[in-house]
């Protein structure tokens, strides 16, 4: 039986149906996928279904859930009271125990700090104890404190004082905390950086709750979901297994729909010559032509063309000088707080770095310094030449709500140039799917999805040698998203890409700068896969040389009053050993000098992965020899003795 049933769905903003008699079911054990453009009504369906049993939010059609389950639902931006704790807003969702709970956690911290009347206190704590025992809502105050230390929060913090990435995780916590079978999740990777998107993979996984959910994240995609669902021109259409298996399928689909849609249009047009040959011809031919006729012109009108592909087109304008950037030794604090510590980097015209980091770590903070937007506290920032940056914030600061699409993109003026070309206004709109009836409407009636095309749209305004994108790719559609790729990797300035979206940096970039902790950042050559792959390799280098310096210890470990005595064979070896490990090194030193070359990822792919899997096997060779070198000394100490 399944948990969640969607028939017959109707649902209108203005002329555009959104859902348009769309049918879904959802069972039991599914991690399943809502995928589409941005405002084809996502998250306006995600909405319906945790509204619950009937219409709801639907103009027609029901909405049917199994009795007796729990749905949990987290929206893309959560509701809370800026003024309530964390464990006030994770219990919040349990109906009228909630306040109980909630009562009962602030006179245990009264009695705790002492405040109050403390018979009063004692007195008022039997009587919830008393209430809440009747309720059985002890459990329900176990599972909130389990999900609150779970995700890391304090459960005493005031909400208003969390960061984006600490609401999502209150917001994933408050859904938890009820036990649901049934999961709904709108968008729950905006916000959060890498290592807590693949905490949340894991959770999910392992959990093993009943998933729909929407994002544009492929590789989340890729690793939780079962099935995806595409809503497209609404309806909904279902496609079992991967990301990859579905791009394949929906290939073969519109190139079907377009044969048909071909086919169509030829009839009609023949038809439509056919009838205005006049009333003498129309008197040879069967009536049912013209009732043909009739019903193609219908099924024409009727039918929902596929939205448009975004038109971006990116001027670099003049090129800056080959040095963009130079960092020596470069540190900054704040207060007792170290946010970089002794970075060193150059970075030249061309390069496309994407900063990875959890959040906080001061990811902006270093940008700021490399543009020359703030000085370090100690070391060296030397900037390029005829630099000129464009910034894209991911928090849409430079979005007033009370604007329309036309003041955001052209204030004064009707045109924009692109790369030398003068383009109105409402056409360049256009290009980024706004349609011409919407560009003198207010920047707060946009979605989030389209706030994003709108805050990209300005800023490819005006030409820019060096582009800083601060996650650009929340909300944006999978489509969209794949188009801004191929731009910015055909972008002939400097780039520097801050992203949570993995595929996304592995698609654009050539060099990552990641945090290391302590305030310690790292240069790396490649995108988000290179630099987990390497790190992945050291993790593995490292438990391999514990192993293996144990099973050392044990085999050097002198017998009862007996010591071992180093062979003739041995000694050569040992004398070898010093000439071995400064080859590698050198060989070493060369291939991270080729890699730190951008030009080689662009020119021979090839060559680059081949250099990178030498300089992971040398770090496992020279470790060995390390080893041997130490387990030789001791024997020839022996000797000696």
């Amino acid at each position: 039986m399944p948990y969640l049933k969607l028939s017959d769905a109707c649902l209108a903003y203005g002329h555009v149906p959104l859902l348009d008699h769309a049918d879904f079911l959802l069972d039991p054990g599914e991690r399943v996928a809502l995928i589409g453009r941005n405002g084809t009504g996502k998250s306006s369906l995600l909405a319906a279904l945790a509204a619950g049993s009937g219409r709801g939010k639907l103009d027609d059609g029901e909405v049917w859930v199994q009795p007796g389950i729990r749905v949990g639902y987290v929206p893309q931006e959560p509701p809370f009271d800026p003024q309530s704790t964390v464990f006030e807003a994770v219990i919040s969702g349990m109906g009228e125990t909630s306040k109980l709970l909630a009562e009962y956690h602030e006179v245990s911290h009264q009695m705790a700090d002492g405040k109050g009347d403390h018979d009063a206190l004692m007195a008022r704590m039997e009587s919830l104890q008393h209430e809440l025992e009747s309720r059985g809502a002890w459990a329900y105050e176990a599972q909130a404190e389990k999900v609150i230390d779970r995700f890391g929060l304090d459960p005493d913090a005031n909400v208003g004082s969390l960061s984006g990435g600490q609401k999502k995780r209150l917001a994933l916590a408050q859904a938890l905390a009820v036990a649901p079978e049934v999961l709904l999740l709108d968008e729950p990777t905006n916000h959060l950086d890498i290592a807590a998107i693949e905490w949340l993979e894991n959770l999910l996984i392992e959990t093993g709750v009943t998933l729909f959910f929407i994002t544009h994240d492929r590789s989340f995609l890729d690793r939780v979901c079962t099935r995806i669902v595409e809503l497209d021109r609404g309806k909904l259409a279902s496609f079992p297994g991967s990301f990859k298996e579905y791009q394949l399928r929906k290939e073969a689909l519109l190139h079907e729909e377009g044969l048909a849609n071909a086919r169509a249009d030829k009839l009609l047009k023949e038809e439509e010559v056919w009838i205005r040959k006049g009333v003498e011809a129309r008197r040879t031919r069967a009536v049912f032509r013209v009732q043909r006729l009739d019903k193609l012109r219908a099924e024409r009108q009727a039918r929902r063309e596929r939205m448009g592909k975004v038109n971006l087109q990116l001027d670099a304008g003049d090129k800056s000088g080959k040095l963009v950037a130079e960092l020596e030794h470069v540190s900054k604090s704040y207060g007792q707080r170290q946010i970089v510590r002794d970075f060193s980097a150059r970075i030249q015209r061309g390069d496309k770095i994407g900063v990875i980091g959890p959040n906080g770590a001061g990811k902006t903070t270093l940008l700021r310094m490399i543009l020359g937007e703030l000085q370090p506290d100690e070391g060296i920032v030397r900037q390029g030449t005829k630099i000129d940056v464009a910034y894209f914030d991911q928090f849409r600061t430079q979005l007033n709500p009370d604007s329309t699409l036309i003041d955001i993109i052209s204030p004064g003026s009707d045109y924009v140039e692109i790369g030398g070309a003068r383009k109105h206004v409402i056409g360049y709109l256009e290009d980024f799917l706004f349609a011409p009836e919407r560009a003198r409407s207010p920047v707060s009636s946009l979605s989030g999805g389209e706030r994003n095309r709108l805050l990209l749209a300005r800023l490819f305004a005006r030409p820019a040698n060096v582009l800083v994108l601060d996650e650009p790719t929340n909300d944006l559609d999978i489509e969209t998203l794949e188009l801004l790729e191929e731009l910015l990797a055909n972008y002939d300035g400097t780039l520097f890409l801050v992203s949570h979206d993995r595929t996304f940096l592995d698609n654009v970039v050539t060099q990552t700068i990641a945090a290391e902790g302590d305030g310690f950042w790292r240069e790396y050559a490649g995108g988000y896969s290179d630099w987990a792959a390497y790190k992945s390799s050291l993790q593995k280098a490292a438990v391999k040389a514990q192993a293996e310096a144990k099973t050392v210890a044990k085999a050097v470990e002198p017998a009862k009053g007996k010591v071992e005595k180093m062979s003739w064979k041995e000694q050569r070896e040992l004398e070898a050993l010093p000439g071995k490990i400064a080859a590698l090194e050198e060989e070493q030193g060369g291939l991270s000098k080729r890699l730190e070359d951008p030009a080689i990822y662009q020119t021979d792919p090839p060559a680059a992965q081949q250099a990178a899997e030498r300089l992971a096997d040398i770090d496992d060779e020279l470790m060995l020899l390390l080893e041997r070198w130490e387990v030789l000394e001791a024997r020839a100490g022996g000797n000696s003795a």
